[in-house]
């Protein structure tokens, strides 16, 4: 499909923004185009995600200028990141205003395409307006996606939805997070009126067939071994599992890239020293004057906040920032609306930006330390010449001998083209019992049926039946007899084989949604605007006294008092703080990677083994004298 096949006013805009299609524009319009089910994986920066929407925006305004285009939800666009929602909802609203004014001046009348937003930032009053009036495209998280499927009237606006888009979808298949979503997306399917198209999106995925069948899932009849009889027939996990009719779009997950890795002067150790660290900040600052804009990535909360303090001593408030999930929505949006705009030079950050948030131009990323992972070194790595024609610059800084050694074996991995493989949890029964509540509570169902419902979901593709029953009966019995059917959330009539909600089963389905695990986070509230700043870990809110500072969004709190969740803070006015710390934070090492680093060991050992050894002295007697 080319540029020809499109709606001559998405044509002309598109021509007007971009110099021509790129590769997976080439090869992922003609599958969008006609209907089918898409996967495309393509390097960070090579427009994927304008392949998966120009092709739904431009069979949304042929109906537009048709005058069929009705007030209601058709598209849902999934995100893994509440920042990456809320970044294509506003890259999603220029594009739909340029081309509704481009249709005006050909002199084509058509209604305006509409974009909502629902995340965990989202506001009640906002909520409430997407299911008054929905919006065409619907740009939310899987979490929220859950909540709309659960909650009454906001389930009857997702009816109409005929096109699925998961963003990032490696970020979401590798924990209970995207069995979550998998049973989400079942659950969607079953509700919808027409058939509906599913299209994943991603740069690092690996193997592409696994993550094909994730996206899609299996018609359930086809999930239960194609069985058309009775389903009391079931008794053991289903017999085959035959993902739905997929395109697989592959454009490869590697660019030219301009890596380096930076060490301190002074030798490293096990450990990096503070004046190391010295060293390390003013070699940071060096490169963030180099640069027009920096991204500089850390693994951990407390090291943004350390790293954000250190470099602002250096180079002033008003030039760095620090961005990850602990600061409150209304400063990770003007961090990045700074950075996006160029008054910030550098920004410190975690997990929270390394995903495909448009943040402008960045011309270098930093990582310090390890990342401990291959794909996640690429996702970020690929946040600086995010564009196409521009080569993506990043330089490792490895703080100890071990992340050197680790470090050397990323950079050697990345050259090689290896690639982590994506483990996908098998049947998690605590993410089931959750869906299995939110589905009854919306409606009653047979559970031959709704077994077969989820069975359709990857992750689920063989769970046996004995562990399904199992589930329903701990759902509806209690955990032990004595428990009572008070606690309990859902009524099972095994004579007809129904299910059907008890009182209160969907407010609690509601109040629980999602698989990100509980934290004991205390939110941080500035008096005496009573303003939610951020949050830190309980263990440090009630470590802490009254008078003590700490630093956190790149500013000093005076802490007042812990009242109930809640540590009131106020403004300490550039005091010298503490750092605050957050449990359990730091990422693992890839089995890949790991061995990466052992092959590298092996290699070094084998070199020095072959090398020659020093010149011993000779031992013979010397000559005798003539």
């Amino acid at each position: 499909m080319s540029l020809d096949a499109f709606h001559p006013v998405i044509q002309d805009w598109f021509r007007s923004r971009f110099a021509g299609p790129t590769e997976p524009q080439q090869h992922g319009w003609p599958p969008i185009a006609s209907g089918e089910h898409t996967l495309i994986s393509a390097p960070t920066g090579s427009g994927k995600t304008l392949t998966a929407f120009l092709a739904v925006i431009d069979r949304l305004f042929r109906e537009a200028v048709a005058g069929t285009l009705a007030d209601e939800m058709r598209v849902v666009y999934i995100s893994p990141l509440r920042a990456l929602s809320n970044d294509m909802h506003r890259n999603l609203e220029m594009p739909l205003a340029e081309i509704l004014a481009e249709a005006e001046r050909q002199g084509f009348i058509a209604s305006p395409l509409r974009a909502g937003l629902r995340t965990g930032d989202t506001p009640s009053h906002q909520r409430a307006a997407l299911v008054r009036r929905p919006p065409h495209i619907f740009v939310t998280t899987p979490e929220s996606l859950f909540l709309m499927l659960t909650a009454e009237k906001s389930r009857e606006v997702l009816r109409t939805v005929d096109t699925l888009i998961v963003d990032e979808i490696h970020a979401l298949v590798r924990d209970k997070r995207g069995s979550h979503l998998a049973l989400s997306m079942e659950r969607l399917e079953h509700l919808v009126e027409r058939p509906l198209q599913r299209i994943g999106i991603s740069a690092t995925q690996k193997p592409l067939e696994r993550t094909a069948a994730f996206l899609v899932g299996a018609s359930p009849r086809v999930a239960s071994g194609g069985l058309e009889q009775s389903h009391t027939t079931h008794q053991s996990s289903p017999s085959s599992f035959a993902a739905r009719p997929l395109t697989l779009v592959n454009v490869g997950h590697q660019r030219d890239l301009d890596l380096g890795i930076e060490v301190p002067p002074s030798e490293l150790s096990a450990v990096c020293s503070h004046d190391q660290w010295a060293e390390v900040n003013d070699r940071l600052v060096e490169l963030i004057n180099e640069h027009r804009s920096t991204l500089i990535f850390v693994n951990t909360r407390r090291l943004a906040e350390r790293l954000t303090h250190q470099l602002t001593e250096r180079l002033g408030e008003e030039a760095v920032g620090a961005h990850h999930g602990s600061l409150a929505a209304d400063i990770r949006l003007s961090t990045e609306r700074r950075l996006k705009s160029g008054d910030l030079k550098a920004v410190v950050a975690t997990a929270s930006l390394e995903l495909g948030i448009d943040v402008g131009y960045i011309d270098l990323v930093v990582q310090m330390g390890s990342p401990r992972s291959i794909a996640t070194f690429l996702q970020r790595i690929g946040r600086s010449g995010h564009a196409l024609g521009l080569t993506p610059k990043g330089r490792l800084f490895a703080l100890t001998r071990d992340e050197l050694i680790e470090c050397m074996a990323l950079i050697r991995a990345v050259k090689a083209g290896r690639l982590d493989v994506t483990e996908i949890p098998e049947a998690p029964l605590d993410i089931l019992a959750q869906q299995i509540v939110a589905e009854v509570a919306a409606e009653d169902w047979n559970t031959d049926e709704l077994y077969d419902l989820f069975c359709g979901a990857y992750p689920y593709r063989h769970l046996p039946r004995e562990q399904f029953d199992e589930v329903v009966e701990f759902l509806s019995e209690g955990l032990t007899d004595k428990m009572g059917r008070l606690r309990t959330y859902l009524h099972h009539d095994r004579v007809n084989r129904r299910l059907r909600a008890r009182k209160g089963a969907r407010i609690t389905a509601v109040n629980n949604a999602g698989a990100i695990p509980e934290i004991d986070a205390v939110r941080v509230v500035m008096e005496p605007e009573m303003t939610v700043v951020g949050s830190v870990d309980e263990d440090f809110a009630v470590e802490g006294s009254a008078g003590d500072i700490f630093l956190l969004g790149n500013t000093s709190w005076r802490m007042q008092q812990l009242r109930g969740n809640d540590l009131i803070v106020s403004d300490a006015h550039g005091a010298p703080p503490t750092i605050p710390f957050w449990r359990g934070e730091a990422p693992g090492r890839t089995l890949e990677l790991s061995e990466e680093v052992s092959r590298l060991r092996e290699d070094i050992q084998d070199h020095l083994a072959d090398a020659p050894g020093p010149q011993s002295p000779s031992t013979s007697p010397p000559p005798p004298d003539p």
